[in-house]
């Protein structure tokens, strides 16, 4: 599972790198280019409920490698089209949904199937290996690598990509089988959802950091949305130096993933929380008025680090809260939630760049992301407390646990 979480982020980076320096060969319009990064987010907000469903039902295993193998084709007919130059933003945008949807199937099952492989004491230090190898695949290889090659050729980074689904797939095929692939004995798919719906609504801790994680997201795509404007048009780097403005930030992100279990162990996964969303603000406010591409790059690195930090420890939380027959759907409750508003930040990114100017979307998702950690503070302090946390405890406590002072374990 690690060596295909490598091989495939590899693949996704040289693809995050190529596709908006793709778009902007087509046009310079922010809001064309905005609407190519939500066609990708948007089968999170409308599809991640039923996979969620699928995942707790089928075998996740093959869910995992059915799904990367559809990619590797739909990345394979994108090469293609790239070749022989007959892509548009339309067909761009096509296409980027078809990817988002097997997404939304891998990702909710690659996350539930970590606890089924993973002993429950090693569970946050499997996620942070995992994250590492993905973080430092998808932007720290794989960008210079994306960027290098559409330098060469266009359609060699699209070509690399399908060719890392491949290998992803049959690694990953060789996992054992987890999950029967029988659906007896599972509620209908409209009750397995309100379910987990309701699971996720009455965790009090949960809830609270889904609804911080949307906000988040919103904020991350609106300013992320435009990133490759700001670096060439407004910074006037080159494509293989926006390729290593996006490695920069990677060295963060690998950072995180190697210190983040010791960092969490020493204070705690409150603080670890709140100091990394704490930093992705300032970041965030910092990045609209960089002077250069080394300001820049610095504070993508700081804001990679943050958000590593962040990622391991909720991903780690929801394993070890949410019981195992459940987690399939109230992770993917969790990331609709979460990820659900991505799609509209992506829109009003573009949109307040084409008005305001490309340095102006930074500064004002920060500032929104500021807002809403002042007000989930309250909330996320009491939520976590109630699971003990602690430096040195067990991170997300057990699966039983007691939340919101109710003795009931029936959530």
């Amino acid at each position: 599972m690690w060596w295909a979480a490598a091989a495939d982020s590899v693949g996704d980076g040289a693809f995050a790198a190529a596709v908006p320096l793709l778009a902007v060969t087509v046009t310079r319009d922010p809001r064309l280019v905005s609407v190519v990064s939500a066609a990708t987010y948007l089968p999170w907000l409308l599809l991640s409920l039923p996979a969620g469903a699928l995942v707790d039902r089928r075998d996740r295993v093959r869910l995992m490698w059915g799904s990367q193998a559809v990619q590797a084709v739909i990345v394979g007919l994108l090469a293609a089209l790239v070749a022989v130059r007959h892509l548009t933003i339309p067909g761009l945008a096509v296409i980027a949904f078809g990817l988002g949807v097997c997404e939304v199937v891998f990702g909710n099952a690659s996350q539930a199937v970590l606890p089924d492989i993973v002993a429950p004491s090693l569970v946050h230090r499997a996620n942070a290996h995992q994250y590492t190898a993905t973080v430092a695949g998808e932007t720290f290889v794989g960008p210079p690598l994306g960027s290098m090659l559409f330098a060469v050729a266009v359609a060699l980074p699209f070509g690399v990509d399908a060719g890392s689904f491949v290998l992803s797939a049959v690694l990953l095929a060789k996992l054992p089988v987890r999950r029967s692939g029988s659906a007896a004995g599972h509620p209908p798919f409209r009750t397995a959802i309100v379910n987990a719906l309701r699971w996720l609504a009455g965790h009090r801790l949960l809830r609270t950091l889904a609804v911080l994680l949307g906000v988040n997201t919103f904020c991350f795509q609106l300013g992320t949305v435009t990133l490759v404007l700001l670096a060439t048009s407004t910074l006037h780097l080159s494509q293989r130096g926006y390729g290593w403005l996006l490695a920069a930030g990677a060295v963060g992100s690998v950072l995180g993933g190697l210190v983040n279990a010791r960092i969490v162990a020493r204070i705690g996964s409150l603080p670890a929380l709140l100091v990394a969303l704490a930093a992705n603000v300032a970041v965030f406010l910092g990045i609209g008025f960089s002077p250069n591409a080394t300001v820049l790059g610095a504070l993508l690195a700081a804001g990679g680090f943050a958000t590593t930090i962040w990622s391991v420890v909720t991903v780690s939380l929801r394993q070890r809260l949410v019981p195992a027959e459940l987690l399939g759907r109230v992770n993917s409750a969790y990331r609709m939630v979460g990820w659900g508003l991505i799609p509209l930040g992506a829109l009003a990114g573009g949109l307040t760049a084409h008005v305001f100017g490309l340095r102006a979307a930074y500064p004002i998702a920060g500032a929104v992301r500021g807002i809403a950690l002042l007000a989930a503070l309250p909330a996320l302090l009491a939520a976590m407390r109630a699971v003990g946390d602690s430096p040195g405890a067990p991170q997300g406590a057990s699966r039983d646990a007691p939340q919101d002072g109710d003795a009931s374990r029936s959530r």
